[in-house]
């Protein structure tokens, strides 16, 4: 289950106050997740040896597209890509929306059924990436430094205190993997819907925000 608010005992199942230094927000985009094996890392697999590939998200609030970064995020974009092709993110959910912060999504269908998620990936936050507005980021547990799976934020403003600062869980960071290049009004539109609070969820849209579908354009 993936959340971004308070430190939880035991599993960090929730964002944490000021864990990762205290920045725009008291709140960091994290995910939980069970302990799932580590999958095969091809690079290249998904990739098809194009640097920068693009993918579209398209939402209910309009289409948005992204340019990713493979040369600094090998196994990060491959892993993307590869649960694109899959259908991964279709009819899921941005179920965090914190307006100058992040959103949160790719985890949950609209009925707050969560996703399964699969195999967990290499950390590759120490890439010379910000997470400045507009950049999209792997999602994780804080207490796990490769634990990202599929969940993924997208940066509504400049969030250093995300960034690779040390080696410790705490402190590894969140890898950027790619950036916004159309449609960014759609998610500062997205980024001003109302929210609730329901379980574990803390900032979630009021209004469904879906994600409809996710195409890989080249």
């Amino acid at each position: 289950m993936i959340n971004v608010r308070h430190i939880a005992a035991g599993l960090l199942l929730a964002g944490v106050a000021c864990a990762i230094g205290c920045g725009k927000s008291e709140t960091t985009p994290i995910a939980q997740t069970e302990d799932i094996d580590r999958g095969p890392e091809r690079i290249g697999s998904a990739m098809q040896n194009d640097p920068n590939p693009t993918v579209t998200l398209r939402t209910k609030f309009g289409t948005v597209k992204l340019r990713l970064n493979a040369e600094k995020a090998p196994i990060t974009v491959d892993n993307f890509l590869s649960q694109v092709a899959a259908g991964f993110y279709d009819d899921t959910i941005f179920h965090q929306v914190e307006e100058g912060y992040v959103l949160l999504g790719g985890g949950y269908y609209a009925d707050l059924t969560e996703k399964p998620s699969r195999y967990s990936i290499t950390n590759e936050a120490n890439n010379g990436l910000s997470n400045r507005r507009g950049t999209i980021a792997m999602a994780r547990p804080l207490d796990g430094i490769e634990s990202s799976t599929g969940q993924f934020f997208i940066n509504l403003s400049d969030n250093e205190e995300l960034d690779h600062r040390g080696l410790s869980a705490e402190h590894y960071g969140f890898c950027v993997f790619g950036e916004v290049i159309e449609g960014m009004d759609v998610i500062d539109r997205i980024s001003k819907v109302k929210t609730r609070e329901e379980g574990d969820l803390t900032h979630l849209p009021v209004e469904t925000v879906l994600i409809e579908s996710a195409t890989r354009l080249r």
